[in-house]
């Protein structure tokens, strides 16, 4: 009697005849529009941190992994993901021993600690950005540079971030700003300020199914909503448009609110966290002590996703309930 083995292995978990590396391949190629633009507006010292940060991640989770006794799995793609991702959400103009801090704790502390790909209970880039935010504020929140003058050598002046200055209420857009933020012609983190790349990538991962629509629109709709209604002049003057353009809000809805294991699995589960992390967003822009709010309203909304799933899930194959019966 032949026996059929069966191999169960963590999250995250594909329907389909696909592997964790084609699905982070997908990630890296829809990543590339953002990258290159990234490299374009922000010059060879972004390059150099983008391949500082990929080559620590790597490092890290190889030497994690080779020290700890378990099969070394770098050439998966995530670590590849967890470190181009935090090097597109850093200031361009940060000292670039910066990432590799930030990717230890992305890869050590928040990663592999807790049991490797599929166990990380927060998204593990997100996470290195917010401790290099708690550790090194001052430079994580003031090293964003005009766009072309991002060389290797830099002795710039810092630029603020447009949604810093709408804080401050010195700034107005006009046509131009909505075009420059467009392109990605903004200052800015390095992958974070062209929102025609992001949406280029993001709509790949729609093309392939490596994403469902369902966070990134609930994300993207409620910040627009919410800061029109919140905002002075929202509906008339364009700042809800304007808002949806700027800092980190398409490139945090598209590739790392959909993160598989710090997302609900449902449906309606991935409606109520696209929209509760739209609210933690506008409530941090507009009403908090920081300009951005993306990073963190993903965060704290990767708490609420075991809650969230317990009470959200599928009808049962067979049963009338709505909700499964454990």
């Amino acid at each position: 009697m032949d026996e059929k083995l069966y191999t169960v292995t963590p999250t995250p978990h594909i329907l389909d005849s696909g592997s964790i590396e084609k699905t982070m391949l997908y990630v890296i190629i829809a990543l590339t529009p953002a990258t290159v633009m990234g490299i374009v507006f922000f010059g060879l010292r972004a390059l150099l941190m983008i391949l500082i940060s990929i080559g620590s991640a790597l490092f890290f989770e190889a030497a994690y992994q080779k020290f700890t006794k378990q099969p070394v799995t770098v050439f998966d793609g995530s670590a590849v993901i967890t470190g181009l991702l935090l090097a597109l959400i850093l200031p361009p103009a940060i000292p670039l021993w910066m990432p590799v801090f930030g990717n230890f704790a992305a890869i050590i502390l928040v990663k592999q600690i807790f049991g490797g790909l599929g166990h990380n209970f927060l998204n593990p880039a997100l996470a290195g950005r917010a401790v290099l935010v708690a550790a090194f504020a001052y430079p994580m929140t003031t090293q964003f540079i005009l766009p072309f003058s991002g060389f290797i050598n830099i002795d710039t002046i810092a630029s603020p971030t447009p949604l810093f200055l709408m804080e401050t209420g010195e700034f107005t857009p006009a046509l131009n700003d909505y075009l420059n933020a467009f392109w990605g012609n903004i200052s800015g983190s390095i992958g974070e300020t062209s929102v025609i790349a992001i949406l280029i990538g993001g709509l790949f991962l729609l093309f392939t199914k490596t994403i469902s629509w369902h966070i990134p629109v609930s994300f993207i709709a409620a910040v627009g909503i919410l800061t029109a209604i919140f905002h002075a002049d929202g509906f008339t003057g364009g700042i809800a448009l304007y808002h949806l353009i700027t800092g980190g809000l398409f490139l945090g809805a598209f590739f790392m609110a959909t993160d598989y294991p710090t997302s609900p699995v449902t449906p309606m589960g991935k409606l109520i966290f696209g929209v509760g992390c739209g609210v933690i967003t506008v409530v941090i822009r507009l009403f908090g002590g920081f300009p951005e709010g993306v990073a963190y309203a993903i965060l704290l909304m990767n708490l609420t996703v075991p809650l969230i799933d317990r009470f959200i899930r599928p009808r049962v194959l067979g049963t009338r309930s709505k909700r499964a019966k454990i």
